[in-house]
């Protein structure tokens, strides 16, 4: 039987090759931009997996994937070493990019072996399913970090992540304070209140059926509406402080959640209903034993999605009018002082709270819907 090509290793073994091959033919210095021993021995241990793959293409299984793993990382932290030295920045040659490229086609080979590897054990499967996403987000940084010191792009247009990452660790306390303002007050506190208004409001349409046509029309209106519109009015009526950004909040969560609630109330069959009416089953009686549990995903669907808007009504109507805290307060200011790499740091913040929540939301939705068709195996 023929055997097949591992083309992401065959790219990885021709780059990393010319990496250090076409610089000698040049008559630069190995590599083109770094003759340190380190980077020399990570080229070769890169280079020596390529050809191992190349020469076992099937090869697979979990010590295959550390192993490939493991080979990125080194190569990967000594051009983060060469780079850092005095004189690197800007200056990064074709060899660099060369050998970049190459580890670029090794992890992609990484992280298929880490997604394809055989798991019978529940925990390795979830470990599997946790490794191979953190090797891209890993490598996504490296690649950032890489482009912006070889290139030597100026910080005020994108800073690095070692200095966000530097600006974050000295910037703790007020970050906190930011986080507090913004997430713990306004976005949770209006999330939960256009939630449960919109679930609430829901429930009585599905009850009043004249409220359909007059109410969802209003409805969708409203949810049309800009957030640069709608966070000055509020800014106006409830002052500077949170509640403005929690009124914002609530007005960007309450139509998601009426829409997707009433869809999970009517998506109901009609043989549950007819069940029920034989029970002499009421309406408040079928509403809770039957369709809103067959709701729930829908109402699930429903808080995911204001996980998200939350955060961001909150972050964009603190650019309209807010004390000296907040996480928009701090990006509006920061632009306006050119301190990007701040500016990254509270987007760091934002977006790790945002998937967090979300994630949050998530767990909870497969405890309680366990039995939907979505989840079965």
């Amino acid at each position: 039987m023929k055997r097949g090509v591992d083309l992401p290793a065959l790219g990885a073994a021709l780059l990393i090759g010319a990496a250090i091959g076409w610089p000698l033919i040049a008559g630069e210095t190995p590599l083109g931009w770094s003759d340190d021993p380190a980077m020399l021995a990570a080229w070769a241990v890169a280079m020596a997996m390529a050809l191992w793959r190349l020469m076992r293409p099937r090869a697979s299984g979990w010590a295959m994937a550390l192993a490939t793993t493991l080979a990125v990382v080194v190569g990967a932290g000594a051009t983060l070493a060469a780079l850092s030295g005095a004189g690197a920045f800007g200056n990064a040659g074709l060899g660099l990019w060369l050998f970049v490229l190459g580890l670029g086609f090794l992890a992609w080979r990484a992280m298929a072996l880490t997604a394809n590897a055989p798991t019978p054990d529940p925990l390795r499967a979830r470990a599997a399913m946790l490794l191979t996403p953190a090797i891209f987000g890993l490598w996504l940084l490296y690649l950032w970090q890489v482009v912006v010191t070889g290139f030597g792009v100026p910080e005020v247009l994108l800073p690095a992540p070692s200095a966000i990452a530097t600006v974050f660790a000295a910037s703790l306390g007020t970050l906190y304070a930011d986080f507090i303002q913004t997430f713990v007050k306004a976005v949770l506190i209006g999330y939960v209140l256009g939630c449960a208004s919109g679930f609430a409001v829901a429930v009585l349409v599905d009850r009043v059926p004249f409220l359909k046509r007059g109410l969802l029309p209003f409805g969708n209106l409203v949810s049309a509406l800009p957030i640069v519109g709608i966070a000055p009015i509020m800014v106006m009526w409830f002052g500077f402080d949170w509640p403005s950004k929690s009124a914002v909040v609530v007005v960007m969560t309450f139509f998601p959640m009426l829409v997707n609630t009433l869809a999970g109330l009517e998506a109901t069959g009609r043989i549950e209903r007819d069940l029920m009416r034989t029970y002499a089953a009421g309406y408040v009686e079928t509403l809770i034993k039957v369709r809103l549990p067959n709701a729930l995903p829908f109402v699930f669907n429903a808080l995911k999605i204001n996980s998200t808007l939350a955060l961001i009504g909150a972050i964009v109507a603190e650019f309209f009018g807010t004390p000296i805290v907040g996480m928009g307060f701090r990006i509006s200011t920061e632009v306006g002082r050119m301190n990007v790499d701040m500016v990254w740091a509270t987007i760091f913040v934002a977006a790790l709270a945002g998937s967090a929540f979300y994630g949050g939301v998530a767990l909870i939705e497969r405890a309680l819907t366990f039995w939907h068709p979505s989840y079965r195996q």
